[in-house]
């Protein structure tokens, strides 16, 4: 999908179509700030001149999609506001509306399964679709069936998409890209070089940062640049299994099928603050997120119908730094409490002494909720006290070291 997030607010706001809006920042108040300034309109109807701008913004948001008119100063996807405010102040800002972004998710593929009905779900704005055998499918190379998916993709939506028709999963990814907004990129085996090779590394779905700066130092910037390498020597260089998967990727092989479903490994739910938070001074404030994380993480269990048994949480700080931890529990949860309980002992191998700019919560090792694993089975207790110690510690695969300090035990 188009600026998927940024296309959705325009069929709100017509009126911004062709100005520069960034999606992101804090919760969703604008429409109710909107209808107040000019009770009695549309919100269609609302001049533009009295949306927030970017210039405006503070805080600690990152942009999740931006319209074509505002990249066109560099903005972009996961950039700091306050960055994207330095390349374009005049941008219009609007917040995330998750549950309109959904609904809208689940009409566009609803729509596609109508036509062609292998979909592999990618997100909340992409697919892949196999038409092999779909019939006409391989009219004019797929176009006509990609033409077909468009306009019944408008017509349900108001959306635009763009797709891209190539022999795998690898180069229809790459393809996709190519003619943005609202076209369609035939792709054939043969084009791997002239079309492919010349692009930069990081356009392989696989590479990323770090790997682009290991490549960089071995003075291979281009995907031809690693198509010229030996596969023996990118597997010396990037490890049996990624070496070889590059050399394939690089001369656009692929052998992956359209899975069309697929159990989810984990779910999360994460916040980036407007400030930086210290857990001893703004601890109700931190604790009272933390226990909003996991009572929604356990709302998408539920909601879905899974269970897990892996409970971690994520952390960054004010250095950008990165930390996670999990613990794995003997017994399979939705459980908000006990997720939360979990998701607590992990927050004592931390270190709480820095200031946060994010905290997340996550529940992996899942399984059906009926599913016959999930149940719990009565074990006798062994007698003895040797025996109890032995149980209790095989109850547990991640014991837990005193905590460092004080501000430890605060969530």
């Amino acid at each position: 999908m188009d600026a998927f997030f940024a296309s959705v607010e325009l069929l709100r706001y017509p009126q911004l179509l062709g100005l520069p809006v960034v999606i992101g920042g804090g919760r969703r108040q604008v429409d109710e700030i909107l209808r107040q300034r000019h009770a009695g309109l549309a919100l269609s109807e609302i001049p533009p001149a009295d949306f927030p701008l970017l210039r405006d913004y503070v805080g600690r948001g990152v942009i999740t999609t931006a319209t074509y008119p505002a990249r066109r100063f560099g903005v972009g996807s996961a950039m700091g506001m306050m960055k994207a405010a330095k390349l374009c102040p005049q941008a219009i800002v609007l917040p995330v509306d998750f549950d309109e972004v959904r609904r809208y998710s689940r009409l566009f593929k609803s729509t596609i399964a109508e036509i062609a009905p292998l979909v592999e779900d990618r997100g909340v704005d992409e697919v892949y679709v196999d038409f092999t055998e779909v019939p006409g499918g391989q009219r004019q190379g797929g176009r006509a069936l990609a033409r077909l998916i468009q306009r019944a993709i408008f017509d349900k939506t108001g959306l635009t998409c763009s797709i891209g028709v190539a022999p795998n999963k690898l180069i229809a990814k790459m393809a996709s890209e190519f003619n943005k907004p609202n076209g369609i990129s035939i792709f054939h085996q043969e084009d791997v070089q002239s079309l492919i090779w010349p692009l930069p590394v990081r356009k392989i779905n696989g590479i990323g940062p770090k790997a682009e700066v290991k490549l960089a130092k071995l003075h291979l910037h281009t995907i031809g640049d690693i198509a010229a390498q030996q596969r023996d020597w990118l597997i010396d260089n990037f490890g049996k299994s990624y070496g070889a998967w590059m050399h394939d990727a690089a001369w656009g092989r692929d052998e992956r099928p359209v899975v069309t479903e697929s159990e989810p490994v984990s779910m999360s739910r994460e916040t980036t603050f407007d400030r930086d938070l210290h857990a001893v001074r703004d601890k109700e404030e931190l604790g009272a997120i933390f226990t909003q994380l996991c009572m929604k993480v356990a709302g998408d269990l539920q909601r879905k119908g899974y269970v897990g048994k892996t409970i971690g949480i994520k952390l960054r700080y004010d250095d950008f730094r990165i930390a996670t931890r999990d613990q794995t529990i003997d017994h399979f949860t939705a459980d908000g409490k006990t997720i939360r309980q979990t998701a607590g002992q992990c927050l004592k191998r931390v270190d709480l002494g820095r200031r946060l700019r994010l905290l997340g919560v996550r529940v992996g090792n899942l399984a059906k909720a009926d599913a016959p694993e999930t149940r719990p089975v009565p074990r006798a207790k062994p007698s003895g006290s040797a025996a109890d110690a032995d149980a209790d510690a095989a109850g547990h695969d991640d014991p837990q070291p005193a905590p460092l300090s004080g501000t430890l035990n605060l969530f």
